[in-house]
């Protein structure tokens, strides 16, 4: 985990001096890094344009005394309830969802669970032989996501141990790697052939799933594309999972260009997620839901048939819920993509949206 973590970060003194900063500024930014620990590689940083102070890049990766709002909540979609045993999750009947680690290669700013990565292991899996034997009891469970956290920061060692027993496992039909690391570090990757390797061999074995976080097309660069057509010669599909976010994407021409980028590059635009209330994140970020149902419609007016797949959906305690579009100066229209409760399953339902208003209470 050394060489992946700290190998290629750079400290809060080189940030501030690529960025040209103050000391004041410096001091500030080391004053939020006391409560939200900061990690940036130097591969991401370079593509901060330090010149301009709004760039959409940095602010997804640099502290900024904005993250002192303590407005919102820490964790906006229950996953305390969900958990069966420290670092294992159950919400939904199919899908079980693995903490394996509470390390990123890169502490991103707009992050939900800003409670966990980089500050605490209470959430994370403490025993591996306890959490792969729940799943192989649990014959209803069809996938596994093995999340953090980012699982590519994972030894190599780690990671093969997982593959090693889900595939294994007759009734899982495929394995899911949650990881921002074809986005923030893809030298993770491409200059690992062992890595290489051992998805190479378990890609044989059952579907593999790489599912990541490209938010901005500046993003999708010649590594981070070169990773995605790694995985993909190896069978292995990626998909997107994209965060709509103030001041990063919410302009359809750029969400738009980064959807056509995603599918030009041979990733699957998967869910656009609407920003969680999360203390620290919600008044920096978050767009109200008028305004992205409208932003996201207009970026996928942009795309041919690949790119209009993707769904515009929240995360709530009650289930995943996709957000449809306004019906009316007052209601909205939304759908449960995943329900919790049975009873919710696929249920479309309005509800009155306050102009402004970014979140739901169901």
């Amino acid at each position: 985990m050394e060489k992946q973590e700290g190998k290629y970060s750079v400290s809060v003194s080189e940030t501030a001096a690529y960025l040209g900063l103050s000391k004041e500024e410096e001091e500030q930014m080391k004053k939020i890094v006391e409560v939200y620990p900061m990690a940036v590689p130097s591969y991401y940083l370079s593509l901060v344009d330090p010149a301009d102070p709004e760039d959409p890049i940095r602010k997804m990766c640099i502290p900024t005394l904005r993250e002192a709002d303590w407005e919102g909540e820490f964790d906006t979609s229950g996953e305390a309830d969900n958990t069966v045993e420290v670092g294992l999750q159950h919400k939904y009947s199919q899908t079980s969802l693995i903490l394996s680690t509470n390390h990123c290669a890169m502490y991103c700013r707009h992050c939900f669970r800003k409670r966990l990565v980089g500050m605490n292991d209470q959430e994370i899996t403490k025993n591996f032989e306890s959490a792969v034997a729940y799943i192989g009891s649990h014959k209803e469970i069809s996938n596994v996501l093995i999340s953090g956290g980012d699982s590519f920061l994972l030894t190599d060692e780690m990671i093969e141990r997982y593959l090693e027993a889900f595939t294994a496992m007759d009734h899982l039909d495929l394995i899911r790697f949650g990881t921002r690391i074809p986005v923030v570090l893809p030298q993770r990757v491409l200059e690992d052939t062992r890595l290489q390797e051992i998805f190479r061999k378990y890609a044989d074995k059952k579907q593999i799933y790489i599912v990541t976080q490209f938010n901005h097309p500046r993003e999708l660069t010649e590594q981070s594309r070169a990773v995605i057509r790694l995985f993909a010669k190896m069978g292995i599909v990626v998909k997107n999972q994209t965060v709509l976010l103030k001041g990063v994407n919410d302009d359809p021409q750029v969400l738009g260009a980064l959807l056509k980028g995603l599918t030009a590059a041979g990733a699957v635009p998967y869910y656009i997620f609407q920003c969680r209330p999360v203390r620290g994140v919600k008044n920096q970020f978050q767009v109200p839901l008028r305004e992205g149902a409208k932003i996201v419609d207009e970026a996928k007016n942009l795309q041919n048939g690949q790119g209009k797949c993707v769904r515009y959906c929240m995360s709530l305690p009650q289930g995943k819920v996709e957000i449809l579009g306004s019906l009316s100066q007052e209601e909205m229209l939304f759908k449960f993509h995943q329900a919790k409760d049975p009873a919710d399953a696929a249920r479309i339902f309005t509800m009155k949206v306050e102009p402004g208003q970014g979140w739901l209470q169901l």
